[in-house]
């Protein structure tokens, strides 16, 4: 297995350790509520060092990066941070991610880590045709992500970035606890936060910087359980959950990142003529009418027959309900909608409701 640069940091803390694609990752420390509800109400620090960096560079990056995605990269200035796609020819999924404006000619992307070596590839196979070079620098990234209400407080005296200038999805390079970072005012919590990026060999020096910091103030350090229930909860897709490459972004519920004006993309023709004669089905929101927990891939039921299964849910520890995310016949996701879900040896009722479940207080 993989481990990122602060696995002994989190030994250190008593994580309980698990496989996740490959890495030796943290799923919680004092545990999954605790850490969800500390995220909510104070801040949360996060390793995520094992995501994926592929840097494009050179004269045609720009054109290079608007035929990969649906999003329109060219109203990105300097240091703006878009979220974006890697679509197929069909308008589906290879990925969701973050493209960095870090020059004209120097995009980063920041993809999932399951799909890391994946993503790369793809990109790659799209080079030909185009002034550009392509790196996959996630070996050379580690990542932490800072989130909560109080997160700018406590790394306000960290860092010579202005945080209090930093709108959210725009970035600054700076220095944390004095090491060279770039600096995002992103997340995938819900809440105002921050992500940091480092290719320090010691990121430590951040890490326990930041929990220093910010331990007068409640913050907890985060493991991948409570950013599932956090990422549920704000209704941000988990790729292999509620995206995949047989679902296409209109179907996702993500049209706002499709900008069919700028022009000619992967899966544009088929993205367009789906939004011109409608979409079939849709992912929504929910929540249980009776006790239970809607896992993945439990069956979904719309008028006694099997019309789908749960993609993401679990009981959300701040909203005190069981939430979940399933695609559905368009017809049957207007808000208030029921239909059952199969839970062990019996059928429980939900109903569709407004998304995010969760969304923050500015």
């Amino acid at each position: 297995m993989k481990a990122t640069r602060l696995n002994a940091n989190h030994r250190k803390l008593g994580a309980k350790m698990i496989e996740f694609v490959g890495w030796d990752m943290p799923v919680e420390y004092k545990g999954i509520i605790d850490e969800h509800l500390a995220v909510r109400t104070a801040a949360g620090l996060f390793d995520v060092s094992h995501m994926g960096e592929i840097l494009v560079t050179g004269k045609e990056a720009l054109a290079f990066v608007q035929h990969l995605t649906p999003n329109d990269a060219s109203r990105l200035a300097v240091n703006q941070v878009q979220y974006t796609a890697l679509t197929t020819p069909q308008g589906t999924f290879v990925d969701d991610m973050l493209v960095y404006s870090l020059d004209p000619e120097r995009y980063l992307l920041v993809v999932n880590a399951a799909n890391t070596d994946k993503d790369y590839q793809w990109v790659v196979s799209h080079l030909p045709g185009f002034d550009v070079k392509a790196e996959n620098l996630s070996d050379s990234y580690s990542q932490l992500a800072l989130q909560g209400p109080k997160a700018a407080g406590i790394l306000r005296p960290l860092t010579d970035v202005r945080l209090e200038e930093m709108k959210p999805f725009w970035a600054a390079l700076g220095k944390v606890a004095g090491i060279d970072t770039l600096v995002s005012r992103t997340g995938y919590t819900g809440e105002d936060g921050f992500e940091l990026y480092t290719t320090a060999s010691n990121p430590s020096v951040i890490w326990e910087a930041i929990l220093e910091s910010g331990r007068s103030l409640g913050i907890q350090p985060i493991g991948l359980g409570a950013r599932d229930t956090l990422r549920l909860e704000a209704k941000l897709m988990l790729y292999g959950n509620d995206i995949d490459d047989k679902t296409t972004v209109l179907e996702a519920d993500l049209k706002w990142i499709v900008k069919f004006k700028k022009g000619a993309f992967l899966g544009s023709d088929v993205l367009l003529k789906q939004n011109e004669e409608g979409i079939r089905r849709k992912i929504v929101g929910f929540d249980l009418l009776d006790r239970g927990i809607a896992r993945p891939h439990y069956p979904v039921f719309v008028g006694g027959e099997k019309a789908a299964e749960v993609r993401s849910g679990t009981f959300a520890p701040y909203l005190k309900k069981s939430i979940g995310l399933v695609y559905l016949p368009v017809e049957k996701t207007e808000l208030g909608t029921e239909f059952e879900i199969g839970i062990r040896d019996k059928k429980v009722r939900a109903r569709v409701i407004p998304t995010p479940f969760y969304k923050r207080n500015y």
